[in-house]
């Protein structure tokens, strides 16, 4: 399975996927988590900040994720492309023209959980952006975004609570899975 999470900034998906590593189920996956701080030294501007092409590598790096067959991701299509429509330096046409290309991928991903970022404070790891209003725009556009593309992808979860309690609603979701693999 592909698996991937969603959410704006600072919600617990990293920690989440770090977690995931030690359940039984997950031992053969691959576990990806974004790499803002590499791709930040390379000199690709991130969050409001961020360019067409920086983008350009965020998506290929989650396009090359769903080359696996069985991958774990903290970051899917959605946040590039949520990213992407609330830059600043990136006009609305390039970002329409980049979304309707992007969400050909979607399809791709067997499960999507969505994490709120409703009751979690923002930590500041010195990559993110730590700007709330920011972070609230984010989110409305992920949300959007699940919703505009909701019909033609996979099957789309929103999770809560602690990391072990978004696990074990991630592994009674998934379980029909494991009984027919």
């Amino acid at each position: 399975m592909k698996i991937g999470f969603t959410g704006t900034m600072s919600v617990g998906k990293t920690t989440l996927v770090n977690a995931l590593k030690d359940i039984p189920e997950f031992k053969d996956y691959k576990f990806a988590t974004e790499r803002s701080a590499y791709l930040s030294s390379l000199g690709i501007p991130l969050n409001h900040k961020t360019t067409l092409e920086g983008q350009t590598i965020f998506l290929a790096e989650r396009v090359s994720e769903l080359m696996h067959p069985q991958i774990i991701t903290d970051r899917t299509i959605l946040d590039v492309m949520a990213f992407t429509n609330k830059a600043c330096k990136i006009n609305y046409l390039d970002a329409d023209e980049f979304e309707k290309y992007a969400s050909r991928f979607l399809q791709q991903y067997d499960y999507i959980f969505y994490i709120s970022p409703d009751g979690i404070g923002m930590e500041n790891n010195g990559i993110r952006e730590t700007n709330l209003e920011y972070r609230h725009q984010i989110d409305e556009e992920i949300r959007r975004l699940i919703l505009k593309h909701s019909k033609s992808t996979c099957e789309w979860f929103t999770i809560s609570g602690t990391t072990e309690e978004r696990i074990k609603q991630i592994m009674e979701l998934v379980k029909f899975e494991y009984l027919l693999a």
